[in-house]
């Protein structure tokens, strides 16, 4: 028998003697005042005669994260993940079950402590209790006897254990929630209206991306986890909801990454009479204060870079991040014989539709501003104009139609945001649509389907428009120095495990769980 499992069956045999005396190991109720972190908030400053002068009862809850004897004394740490309250309990002052049930606590344990707040002669807040309540017995012990939880797929695996051992990881959420709540309160200050669309749709649109696929059994009717909620939104245009807005959750069956996972979310919104120009100025103005408002500071550091969210932020075409940022002459970003020139002479990969007798010009110099470019944007840096290659859903620019009034975002390396200003002709974008088609037809899984639906609301006429897509994982990523998607989403996707050692554990639910998935 390992060293873990004597553990678990030791536990185990508590919850028996615990039984046997009546005592419930997983009470259905908890009557209590205030939580550890709360305590500490509102009596923290307080001096030992302030507190003793209050003589405050109270009933507090929190895990067992320490127990320390000394002679007649015994310490116990309860912490509810925020910060911990020391009980200083006197053997003496317990009654009986109380005393009893002492003896079989361990760390791990939920406890309910009522007694008398105070202050120890070394200063420390405590609670001195007469009467101690078993709230959950941990019949497993917590990792690695508090020094951390650091194996990295295991905290992804189990992220329970993850936010009881890394404080830090706690404050990674924390702060993704108050990214999530500060978008909020931008927009709806805005006039923006938060709304929800279909996760489920019979035609995936609004990227370029492979989808889920499901089957609705009542109906007979192949659905897809939605790619972007984007044609639904601006079918709100079409509706008269000229500012509306989506937190979504978007599915893309796709490859895994440090910056992409299947299941990630989105901000997306859309802002009538608009246009990508104003879109700039309003990322500028969100992203910096998020930035302010959550970290009190518009300077981050990402892996080891300092980022300068002050504004305002540079705006480039690719051609001329290729210049400033690869040294390829203006001349070669110009037309096809040029790029293919100098994809040649970097030894670039290209794909193989680009590698042929007639490759496209607006593909081709998207692929060489990724390979050459990319991983160079710190930023935060604007890519402006893309081709209308890669952009089906947004507007050319008059001046030049082989570009589209299209903007990315990047900081730290990594694309953050997806702007333009949106197609409304209703022929022209059903002639995109044409030709994605055609290209799905030659082999390019990822390529929009036709929604003759989509064509149909923008016949009745959706005003001039701006819209954005902004990845809230990334943007935590950056906030939060986390190298991986991965670290800022609390279950993200794995590989399948075996559950192992579910049956040395006392058999039970965990004997029978489903493999996780990676």
């Amino acid at each position: 028998m390992s060293e873990l499992d004597e553990q678990i069956a030791h536990r185990r045999r508590k919850r028996e003697r615990l039984r046997e005396r009546g005592v419930a190991a997983f009470p259905a109720r908890a009557p209590h005042d205030l939580e550890p972190a709360e305590v500490v908030a509102r009596f923290g400053d307080l001096d030992a005669a302030s507190i003793a002068g209050r003589r405050e009862r109270l009933r507090v809850p929190g895990r067992i994260r320490a127990i320390r004897e000394q002679g007649k004394l015994v310490f116990v740490d309860l912490h509810d993940g925020a910060a911990k309250l020391q009980l200083f309990v006197r053997r003496q002052a317990l009654d009986e079950a109380s005393a009893e049930l002492l003896a079989d606590l361990d760390l791990g344990d939920y406890l309910l402590a009522e007694g008398e707040l105070l202050r120890t002669r070394a200063g420390e807040l405590s609670l001195a209790p007469e009467r101690l309540t078993l709230l959950a017995k941990a019949l497993r012990p917590l990792p690695e006897k508090w020094h951390g939880l650091t194996d990295t797929e295991a905290r992804y695996r189990q992220r329970y254990l993850d936010l009881i051992a890394n404080p830090e990881s706690r404050r990674v959420f924390e702060i993704r929630a108050r990214l999530v709540s500060g978008i909020r309160a931008f927009l709806d200050a805005r006039g923006f209206l938060e709304v929800e669309t279909p996760m489920m749709q019979a035609i995936p649109g609004g990227a370029a991306a492979r989808p889920f696929a499901t089957h609705h059994n009542a109906l007979d009717l192949e659905l897809f986890l939605r790619v972007a909620p984007e044609l639904y939104l601006k079918r709100l245009l079409v509706g008269g909801l000229h500012r509306v807005y989506e937190i979504n959750r978007n599915f893309r069956n796709e490859g895994i990454s440090t910056q992409h996972n299947p299941e990630f979310t989105m901000l997306e919104f859309y802002w009538a009479y608009a246009d990508y120009h104003q879109l700039m100025d309003l990322t500028e103005e969100l992203v910096a204060g998020l930035a302010n408002s959550v970290l009190g500071s518009e300077a981050l550091t990402f892996k080891g870079k300092a980022l300068d969210l002050k504004r305002p932020w540079p705006r480039w075409t690719m051609a001329e991040a290729l210049h400033g940022l690869a040294g390829v002459e203006p001349e070669r970003t110009r037309s096809v014989a040029g790029l293919l020139a100098e994809a040649a002479s970097r030894r670039l990969d290209l794909p193989p539709d680009l590698a042929g007798a007639d490759p496209c010009y607006g593909k081709l110099l998207a692929v060489v501003f990724e390979q050459l470019c990319e991983a160079k944007l710190d930023g935060p840096v604007f890519i402006i104009d893309h081709p209308v290659e890669i952009s089906p859903l947004a507007k050319q620019k008059p001046e030049d139609p082989r570009f589209t009034e299209r903007f990315e975002l990047y900081l730290g390396g990594m694309e953050v945001a997806n702007a333009f200003s949106e197609l409304n002709d209703p022929d022209v974008q059903a002639e995109r649509f044409r030709q994605q088609l055609a290209a799905r037809v030659a082999g390019d899984a990822e390529a929009h389907r036709f929604d003759a639906d989509f064509v149909r609301a923008l016949e009745h006429g959706m005003p001039p428009a701006g819209g954005e897509g902004i990845g809230i994982d990334r943007l935590t990523m950056l906030f939060t120095d986390r190298p991986s998607i991965r670290d800022v989403i609390l279950f993200p996707l794995l590989r399948p495990e075996a559950a192992a050692g579910a049956a040395a554990a006392g058999g039970g639910a965990a004997a029978a769980a489903p493999a996780q998935v990676r």
